[in-house]
């Protein structure tokens, strides 16, 4: 993506010749790559959180807060994935301007990634334990 970006300043400033289409993938590929990385990170528990209230619980209540919180996950991930695809089938039409690709190709990121979503936090609630958790 940054490269595409950095070719399309070329091109405008330097060839004065623009590439059309450049700004429009750019956008789209940043619609991706920010679903995709929140997944990483979810995964991988990089989401910035704020323990003031967990910090102060019996371990037992943590873990019951960590099973809520994953299971609030997994409605979010479930809400992305009904709205996104009743979305992505509405627009189904349409095409985009510069591409000329179908408008769901690039909305079917948030279903998708709803659905990894879902199924993480069902793998990480199905496998939380006390012991693995600071």
């Amino acid at each position: 993506m940054a490269l595409l970006v950095i070719m399309q300043v070329f091109c405008r400033y330097l060839l004065n010749s623009s590439l059309f289409w450049s700004e429009e993938l750019a956008r789209y590929m940043l619609v991706w790559l920010s679903f995709i990385g929140a997944n990483v990170a979810y995964y991988r528990s990089l989401h910035p959180g704020v323990d003031l209230l967990t910090s102060r619980l019996t371990p037992c209540a943590r873990q019951y807060t960590r099973k809520l919180v994953h299971g609030v996950t997994m409605t979010m991930g479930l809400i992305m994935v009904i709205a996104g695809s009743r979305f992505a089938w509405f627009i189904r039409f349409q095409i985009t301007p510069a591409l000329s690709i179908p408008k769901w190709v690039i909305l079917a990121v948030i279903p998708l990634c709803g659905a990894v979503l879902f199924l993480l936090a069902l793998n990480f609630l199905l496998n939380s334990r006390e012991e693995d958790q600071p």
